[in-house]
């Protein structure tokens, strides 16, 4: 009765590795992932010429390294997904903990290639953003402190992601990147929710960013700036919004034609932030809405495999990268249509962006492998605390 109620798929003792994995693995949401590389890949073609062209470089210098970076961001996403959520947590501490400090050392190493915040180090061949690999180990350690509080003399672990938390964030807003501290913030809020926080403490932390973006506003000129643009009522057509609200206008149901598109020869970002300026244009909504279901289908679908987790670490690693997946490209989308103000954020596995696409690879393995069928065992076995 409890495989019929969970959907656990027996144990098969001595089972290979691969044979396991792919007949517990989320094939759905695997697939979705594939499809949305290769459309990076498609957009890649269209809008990173013009770019090359300004700087000097082979027509498909850009795509060819966007093609190097994802071949290798879907060999650590196979890599991890094959991995136990034991391992993962291993994997999600060690990587966590370098990405912090390389994020605490960024004002004294860090670069800003001239885009007015220090997010990056540069290697001369590549540059690396911190904040990308820290996302995904920082919701699997929160993850990892949240189920310990709740064991019987647990420490105080959410208290302790919280404290980590927060000073993720000041990190993040003193580079600044807004974008991405709301994501961290976003992510450990969910998985609070899930793990059972109180109502009133939860609106209570949402006038606490209520109040923090005011400071922010009232203290930061590039977050006034991004902000006044996004709340004015006319948009400046030379401005990057301005640019991609006319592509997507251009571009209506079906698109102007694969390679007919204008905007990639006027937006600086076509190629990371706005991509999907350069898809309404160029194939129309119906590559937009392609791109929305893609990312819907595997966020759904790894809540509802979660739904049936009793373990509350998978439970709530599983849902905060879900969710922040999830988040990120509907951040991403909301910018280029103008629902949200300018965030600098990536569309995972289609924008160009080493760091980007990798650290998604790590992110989307480990929800695979958190999302993986498994045995629950006896609820005597979870009472006792033998569970995995």
């Amino acid at each position: 009765m409890t495989e019929m109620v969970y959907g656990a798929v027996p144990e098969r003792g001595g089972e290979p590795i691969l044979p396991k994995w792919w007949r517990t693995l989320d094939k759905w949401s695997m697939s979705c992932v594939l499809i949305l590389f290769v459309i990076g890949l498609l957009l890649g073609l269209a809008a990173s010429p013009p770019l090359a062209a300004r700087n000097g470089l082979e027509p498909f210098h850009y795509v060819s390294r966007q093609a190097f970076f994802g071949g290798l961001a879907l060999v650590a996403m196979l890599l991890t997904s094959m991995m136990s959520p034991t391992l993962v947590r291993r994997l999600a501490v060690i990587g966590f903990l370098g990405a912090f400090v390389a994020m605490a050392f960024l004002p004294l190493f860090g670069t800003d290639f001239g885009k007015g915040a220090v997010r990056w180090y540069s290697l001369g061949f590549a540059s690396v953003q911190p904040s990308e690999f820290l996302k995904p180990g920082f919701i699997v350690v929160a993850a990892w402190l949240m189920a310990a509080s709740q064991q019987i003399n647990g420490p105080p672990g959410t208290l302790w992601s919280f404290a980590l938390c927060t000073s993720i964030v000041a990190m993040l807003v003193l580079q600044p990147d807004f974008g991405q501290a709301s994501l961290i913030l976003f992510g450990w809020g969910v998985m609070y929710f899930v793990a059972g926080a109180p109502m009133l403490l939860l609106v209570a932390m949402a006038g606490l960013v209520v109040l923090g973006g005011t400071l922010a506003y009232s203290g930061s000129e590039h977050f006034a700036r991004r902000i006044d643009g996004f709340l004015s009522p006319d948009v400046d057509p030379t401005t990057q919004l301005g640019y991609a609200t006319n592509a997507i206008r251009e571009g209506g149901l079906f698109g102007v034609g694969v390679g007919e598109g204008q905007v990639k020869w006027s937006l600086p970002d076509a190629h990371t932030d706005f991509i999907v300026a350069v898809a309404a244009e160029e194939y129309g909504l119906v590559l937009v809405l392609i791109l929305i279901s893609l990312y819907a289908l595997i966020v759904v679908r790894s809540l509802f495999r979660l739904m049936r987790e009793r373990d509350p670490f998978i439970r709530l690693a599983g849902t905060g990268l879900a969710c922040i997946f999830g988040v990120q490209a509907m951040i991403n989308m909301g910018v280029a249509v103008r629902l949200l103000p300018a965030k600098g954020m990536t569309l995972p596995f289609v924008s160009y962006g080493g760091s980007s696409l990798i650290a998604g690879g790590i992110a989307v393995g480990m929800l695979l492998a958190m999302t993986r069928s498994r045995p629950q065992g006896e609820f005597g076995d979870l009472l006792r605390g033998r569970g995995r």
